[in-house]
């Protein structure tokens, strides 16, 4: 994942990797970022480990896992994938 990549950007390279996202989707994971006030990375964040526990996009996981991310004040997709590890979100 880049740096300076938008949550646009990133769900292009999803795409583009095969996942594919309705507009419903879309649309929430903009809403999910909205109610949390969380940083693009965050989100980013988010998604992925969303799909690597889920294997597809499931907005309420999503938005539960964006939540605790923000309560816990993760601000990295390092810091992030490893409280998923430890809260045992994904076995990575």
């Amino acid at each position: 994942m880049e740096n300076h990549s938008s949550v646009a950007n990133y769900l292009l390279q999803l795409d583009d990797k095969g996942f594919k996202f309705s507009d419903d989707m879309i649309a929430f994971i903009y809403f999910g970022q909205r109610s949390t006030d969380a940083s693009d990375h965050l989100v980013m964040a988010a998604i992925e480990i969303t799909l690597k526990a889920q294997k597809e996009f499931d907005g309420s996981f999503y938005l539960s896992l964006l939540e605790r991310l923000k309560e816990k004040k993760i601000t990295s997709r390092k810091v992030a994938l490893q409280f998923a590890k430890e809260v045992n979100v994904l076995d990575i």
